[in-house]
């Protein structure tokens, strides 16, 4: 079932279709992070002094871009949903916010949800909390339309607000890179902005190129790429997970040179609990996990505790990369960032080695 980026949520985002009612409620927790950083290297945006530097989005330069309207596009639910204002912005997601801010639009935005933890958003009301929407929160703010994708809910919240109509667009969600420039041009169609849509993708487009550029090993032969595991954790609600193909985490993982461990080791769901014998199929040479996921389980020293952790050639290096809750898996504008960040964690030999990490096959 749906329980997301992302989720936070979903996934800010994580948007994960998880087998237990108790990752649903564990998963509005994600993007609450206040930008810790992980074993492994800075997250993203961090200052040379190793203190994360303010999370920001960059809007496109310029005046903000002034909207075509009305505007009628094809929401994700099958609705086909005509948009005349955009005055009054609510984005359901911190994805969907990060992007609408990106756009220049930031000044119209009215509220947030909590996985919108990025600096401009953070004074703006909390109305929904990803898989739990208020929707009379969200009314009382007077919306002229509302963004989500197909993880917000509950569904009977989504159809207050089209009875009382408001325009709701529902999107589909990104769980890969190449998911970026629709999710960007989608969102931009809606608000009746076109052409910065356009802008903002091929901006995108052209940081990720040269990110890419300089990453170790992406094109390269299993034998010189790490195996990294993504697990998403939550130790307040004791949810423990590993993920497998689809999460996300993989297209990201392959992307930055590395072979995702999840994946290569047979786990055909997105999200698969932990088990001593599914880590050491999967036998990874670096762990990766969000800022706020390590925080919830008392850092590396907690982490290594989690059954089969510390048997894994991760474990046994403490090899543990982190990126904020707030970035990794939203395949938004700021996805270059994650990239970076990413591929130099990964790319780095165990602590005290000074030679690159990668057991590979």
């Amino acid at each position: 079932m749906t329980a997301p980026h992302q989720r936070p949520p979903w996934r800010p985002g994580i948007r994960l279709r998880a087998a237990s009612g108790a990752v649903a409620i564990a998963l509005t927790l994600v993007g609450c992070s206040a930008g810790a950083t992980g074993a492994g290297g800075p997250s993203p945006a961090a200052t040379s002094a190793g203190q994360p530097a303010a999370d920001r989005v960059e809007p496109l330069p310029g005046p903000a871009p002034k909207a075509v309207l009305p505007a009628t596009v094809r929401s994700a639910d099958g609705h086909r949903v005509t948009v005349r204002k955009t005055g009054r912005i609510v984005p359901l997601t911190g994805a969907l916010s990060e992007i609408v801010f990106s756009l220049g639009l930031g000044d119209h935005v009215v509220a947030r949800d909590i996985t919108a933890t990025f600096a401009q958003a953070k004074k703006l009301p909390v109305v929904t909390r990803a898989h739990d929407v208020s929707a009379e929160n969200v009314l009382s703010l007077k919306p002229d339309v509302v963004l989500a994708d197909t993880s917000t809910g509950p569904a009977e919240a989504v159809g207050q607000l089209r009875d009382a109509g408001i325009p709701v667009v529902v999107l589909r969600p990104a769980t890969a890179l190449s998911d970026v420039d629709r999710r960007i041009t989608e969102v931009a169609a809606a608000l009746g902005v076109p052409k910065a849509g356009d802008a903002l993708a091929s901006r995108t487009d052209a940081r990720m190129k040269a990110v890419e550029r300089g990453i170790p090993h992406r094109d390269g032969a299993p034998a010189g790429r790490p195996r990294v595991a993504f697990l998403y954790l939550r130790g307040s609600a004791s949810v423990y997970l590993i993920g497998g193909a689809g999460s996300g985490a993989d297209s990201l993982i392959e992307a930055a040179g590395g072979i995702d461990a999840g994946k290569a080791s047979g786990l055909t769901k997105d999200f698969t609990p932990i088990t001593s014998e599914a880590l050491a199929k999967a036998r990874p040479d670096v762990i990766l996990v969000m800022a706020k996921g390590l925080e919830s389980v008392g850092g590396v020293d907690g982490l290594v505790k989690i059954p089969g952790v510390a048997e894994t050639p991760a474990g046994m290096d403490r090899r543990v990369a982190s990126v904020d809750d707030g970035v990794l898996l939203n395949f938004g504008p700021r996805t270059d960032q994650v990239l970076r960040s990413l591929a130099d964690q990964i790319h780095a030999g165990p602590a005290g080695s000074g030679q690159p990490h990668g057991r590979g096959e």
